[in-house]
C-alpha cells in the first residue's frame, strides 16, 4: 500500500564517514500509506477473544559473554565510539543489494550490535541521559529488542509517552521508498477508526494511478469488508487477524488476495496482487481561475527524493501560469527530507522574503556542539532518484506573501516544518482541514547489519525560535476531510472551503462539523518523520 536534512558538520571523522555513506546509498523520505508488512501498521486481535493466546516462540539462548565483560550492563559511557562497531553483525549479508551494491556487513556477534546501538544512543540521542540503565545486553537474543528499550520511558504532561516516535525499518525496503519511490503493497491508503479495535471501519483514502488498487477499480470512500473471505469489520481471533494482517500487508510481491468492498452500499469483490508500486509524491498540479485571480493547487504526499525533480517541474508550470496564490495539498503527507521541505518553502515564499532566514534550526543534546541550520535554500540539493534534478539548480518561485495549506492528522513532520519554517519568515499561513499530527523532531537514520535505526536527535525550531507543537498546529478553519469526492476536485470539502476562505476571509458556516467517528490515516511510523541530509561540502 501506498504507502531531512539539514546542519553542519560533524566532529568525528567516523561520523562523517557514516554521513558519506547515507548519502551514497541516497538517505531520505516519509509520505503516505502501509503496506509491505510495515510493522505498527496491522490490526491488532480482539483483546476479549477467548480464542487462547499464540504460541510463544521458543527463546534463543544469550550469546556467550566476552571474557572480561560481566552479564550486568556496562556503563554506556565506557564504551567509547560508536562507529568501532558499525556494520559488525552477527550474520552478515552477502552478495548485492537491490541497487547492485556490495552489503557493508563483516562478521561480528551480537554484543557488537548491542554496542553500537548503546553507544550511538548515548551520544546522539535527544534525550540520552533519561535512557534507563538497567537493562542487561546479556538478557537480549537480538538487536531490535533491545534497541526498543534505548529511549526515554518520561511522559507527557497528557499522560503520553515522551517519545513516540522510536522504531525500526528493514534498511532495503527504506532505501527502496526514499531513493526510487516504491513501495509494495497495492497502492492504495487507508483511513480508520480511531479508539475501538472492533468494529472496524476502513475506508479507501487514496488510491495510486498504475497501481493494483487503481485496476481493481477502487475509488476513495470505499469501505473494506472482508479480506480473503474474513469478515474485517468484525474478526477478533488472532489467527484470523494474522490471515488478515497477511491480506492486506503481504511481505512479497506477487501473490493475489481477495477483498470485498461496500461502495454507496452496494457490495462488490476485487482480487489484487501485491506489487513494488512506484508512488507519484506530487499530483494534481493545475491552475484554478477565481474571480480573484489564478489559484494554484497540487497535491503533495511525500518528501523523499523523487519529489524534488516533480516540485520543481510543477511550480515552474505554475510560474509559467502566472497565478497569484496557492492552494497546497498536504493532508495526507506524513513528512521526510527537510531539505527539500526547505526547498518547497522556498518556491512559494522566494527571495526577498527568506533571504538571510533559517527554515528550521536543530537542537540537538548537550554533548552536540550547534550546527549550521538550515536556511531556505534556492537551489536543488540533487538527491539521488531515478529522475534527479541537477544539484545547484536554481529554483522556480512564486514570491508569495500568503499560502493556504490543507491539512489533517495525516500532515506530520516535514509538513508541519513547511508551515512552521514559512510562518518564522513571516509568511501568512492559513490551514484549511484538522489539527496536525504534532511531530516537531527529527533523525538521520542509521542502517546497521539489515536494520535502519530511527532514534530522535533533534528538535525542530524556526526563524523565531518557536518549534513548541507537540500536539499540532491548529487549523484556521476546521473542515472535515470529504472522501466523496476526488482529492483536487474544487468541489471537494476541504479545496472548496479553501477557496472560499481565501476569496472571503470567513470560514463557511458548514465548516466545523466533524465527522461522528474520528478517523487516523493508516501507515507505518517511517513515513511520519523530519529526516536530516548533511549538506554537500
Amino acid at each position: 500500500m501506498t504507502s531531512p536534512s539539514a546542519p553542519g558538520r560533524v566532529t568525528t571523522a567516523p561520523r562523517l564517514r557514516l554521513v558519506a555513506s547515507l548519502l551514497a546509498a541516497s538517505v531520505v523520505f516519509a509520505g503516505c500509506g502501509g503496506g509491505g508488512g510495515s510493522p505498527g501498521v496491522g490490526i491488532r486481535p480482539d483483546q476479549s477473544s477467548q480464542q487462547p493466546p499464540p504460541t510463544t516462540p521458543p527463546v534463543t539462548p544469550p550469546a556467550p559473554t566476552p571474557v572480561g565483560q560481566t552479564a550486568a550492563d556496562i556503563d554506556a559511557g565506557t564504551l567509547g565510539d560508536a562507529f568501532q562497531y558499525w556494520n559488525k553483525c552477527a550474520a552478515p549479508r552477502t552478495g548485492l543489494d537491490f541497487q547492485g551494491r556490495a552489503f557493508p556487513d563483516k562478521q561480528g556477534t551480537l554484543l557488537d550490535e548491542l554496542n553500537f546501538l548503546r553507544a550511538w544512543t548515548h551520544r546522539y540521542y535527544l534525550w540520552y541521559n533519561e535512557v534507563p540503565n538497567t537493562y542487561k545486553m546479556a538478557d537480549f537474543t537480538n538487536a531490535i529488542d533491545y534497541f526498543n528499550v534505548l529511549k526515554t520511558p518520561a511522559l507527557t504532561e497528557s499522560g503520553a509517552a515522551k517519545d513516540r516516535y522510536h522504531f525500526t525499518y528493514a534498511t532495503e525496503e527504506w532505501e527502496k521508498m526514499t531513493t526510487a519511490g516504491l513501495d509494495l503493497g497495492y497502492g492504495i491508503t487507508f483511513k480508520r477508526n480511531t479508539g475501538a479495535n472492533i468494529p472496524r471501519t476502513w475506508l479507501v483514502t487514496l488510491v495510486e494511478p498504475g497501481s493494483p488498487g487503481a485496476a481493481a477499480g477502487l475509488q476513495r470512500g470505499d469501505m473494506l469488508t472482508r479480506v480473503d473471505g474474513i469478515d474485517f469489520v468484525n474478526a477478533g481471533e488472532a489467527d484470523l487477524v494474522r490471515r488478515i494482517n497477511l491480506g492486506l500487508f503481504p511481505e512479497t510481491a506477487g501473490t493475489p488476495h481477495s477483498f470485498s468492498f461496500q461502495r454507496g452500499g452496494i457490495s462488490f469483490d476485487v482480487t489484487m496482487t501485491a506489487l513494488e508500486v512506484s508512488v507519484q509524491p506530487v499530483k494534481n498540479v493545475k491552475v484554478l481561475d477565481t474571480p480573484t485571480g489564478k489559484v494554484g493547487y497540487l497535491s503533495f504526499e511525500t518528501f523523499n527524493a523523487v519529489s524534488e525533480r516533480q516540485l520543481v517541474d510543477a511550480f515552474t508550470t505554475l510560474k509559467a501560469s502566472a497565478v497569484t496564490d496557492l492552494v497546497l495539498d498536504l493532508r495526507y503527507n506524513g513528512g521526510g527530507l527537510l531539505y527539500v521541505a526547505s526547498e518547497l518553502s522556498y518556491m512559494i515564499a522566494g527571495p526577498d522574503a527568506t533571504r538571510g532566514k533559517v527554515f528550521e534550526r536543530q537542537q540537538y543534546n548537550d554533548k552536540t556542539a550547534p550546527q549550521d541550520p538550515i536556511m531556505f535554500m534556492s537551489t536543488a540539493y540533487g538527491f539521488s532518484s531515478p529522475n534527479p534534478v541537477r544539484s545547484g539548480t536554481p529554483l522556480p518561485t512564486l514570491g508569495l506573501r500568503r499560502v493556504t495549506i490543507l491539512t489533517t492528522s495525516g500532515s506530520c513532520s516535514a509538513s508541519e516544518a513547511v508551515i512552521n519554517g514559512l510562518r518564522g519568515a513571516d509568511i501568512e499561513v492559513n490551514l484549511i482541514g484538522g489539527q496536525t499530527c504534532g511531530k516537531p523532531y527529527g533523525f538521520t537514520p542509521i542502517p546497521n547489519c539489515g536494520t535502519t535505526y530511527f532514534s530522535i536527535e533533534f528538535k525542530g525550531v524556526n526563524n523565531k525560535g518557536f518549534g513548541d507543537f507537540p500536539d499540532g498546529l491548529a487549523p484556521t478553519c476546521q473542515v472535515a476531510d470529504d472522501l466523496s469526492r476526488p482529492v483536487g476536485d474544487p468541489a471537494e470539502g476541504l479545496l472548496a472551503a479553501a477557496l472560499a476562505y481565501r476569496q472571503t476571509g470567513t470560514c463557511p458556516t458548514s465548516s466545523a462539523r466533524a465527522r461522528s467517528v474520528p478517523m487516523e490515516i493508516v501507515r507505518p511510523q517511517v513515513k511520519e518523520i523530519s529526516i536530516y541530509t548533511r549538506p554537500r561540502q
